[in-house]
């Protein structure tokens, strides 16, 4: 999970990680192969009325959520390869206006064999992870924390959950953005887009908090390109959000990460552990 990749390796197709002693399965890359289309959970009517410049309205969407100030989140990392399906299943909520977040992520318990696996916690900051229950020889009562500027990925893939901050802004890069029509969410009436969205340009225009992660994600893809599809409801809230990555390690290797939000306005506090609560010991990949 805690994967120092630097540029040089960029030539390694990515490495999937499940040990994680028996707390959790993340995907972590050392860089990316070529993006897969991704779909998103029922198509609407193409024959709704498209918006005037529907990738202006995509790309808008984290700055939506940031006058919104908070939602409630859940989320959903599927990696399949060579016939296996792993899906991890994180929930909680999210200060969009303060950049912060919780999550509970839970992990299948088949992943490792044993039984019993308990939540991990991850608290979301500008630039950082901090990771509870983490396993792989940290103990119990000790934090995690991965400066997400310095992961190859920028935590899109590597916590097991793509911090939902980082997914709405990663749509600032938007491409080629399709209306496909309306449809709904949750019983939420709201617009399907779908298109590509480039890290690098998401990058230059993401918010201060969240571009140095955005930024390590451009240098560590070996490609840029990512296909999405995007739910956003009748104010231009982000409902549900779906990134498709796809890479080669020995083998395809696809990953699919969905957020889905709700619950706006409720309040949301993220409280960071104090320095003496971090574990300042080696960590095992």
């Amino acid at each position: 999970m805690v994967v120092h990749q630097h540029r040089r390796r960029r030539g390694r197709a990515g490495e999937a990680v499940l040990a994680l002693g028996v707390s959790l399965a993340v995907v972590a890359i050392s860089g990316c192969g070529r993006g897969g289309g991704g779909t998103g959970g029922g198509s609407g009517s193409g024959g709704d009325r498209p918006p005037a410049d529907a990738a202006a309205v995509v790309r808008g969407a984290a700055d939506v959520l940031a006058k919104t100030g908070s939602a409630q989140a859940r989320t959903a990392m599927e990696m399949a390869t060579g016939g296996t399906r792993v899906t991890i299943h994180g929930e909680g909520g999210v200060d969009f206006k303060n950049r912060m977040g919780q999550l509970l992520v839970m992990l299948p318990a088949d992943v490792t064999g044993k039984p019993g696996h308990r939540p991990i916690t991850e608290l979301l900051a500008p630039g950082a992870l901090y990771m509870k229950n983490r396993g792989a020889g940290v103990p119990d009562d000790k934090w995690v924390r991965v400066d997400t500027t310095t992961l190859a990925d920028g935590n899109l893939v590597t916590g097991g959950a793509t911090d939902p901050m980082a997914a709405a802004e990663l749509l600032r890069g938007a491409l080629d953005v399709t209306y496909v029509g309306e449809t709904e969410v949750a019983g939420t009436k709201v617009r399907h887009y779908r298109g590509t969205t480039d890290i690098g340009r998401a990058a230059r225009s993401a918010s201060p908090q969240v571009k140095g992660a955005l930024e390590a994600a451009a240098k560590g893809f070996s490609k840029d390109t990512v296909p999405f599809d995007v739910y956003l409801d009748e104010e231009g809230r982000l409902r549900k959000v779906r990134h498709r990555f796809t890479y080669v390690n020995n083998g395809v290797i696809d990953v699919s990460s969905t957020t889905l939000l709700y619950g706006f306005g409720t309040p949301v506090t993220v409280v960071l552990p104090a320095n003496g609560d971090i574990y300042a010991g080696k960590i095992a990949e």
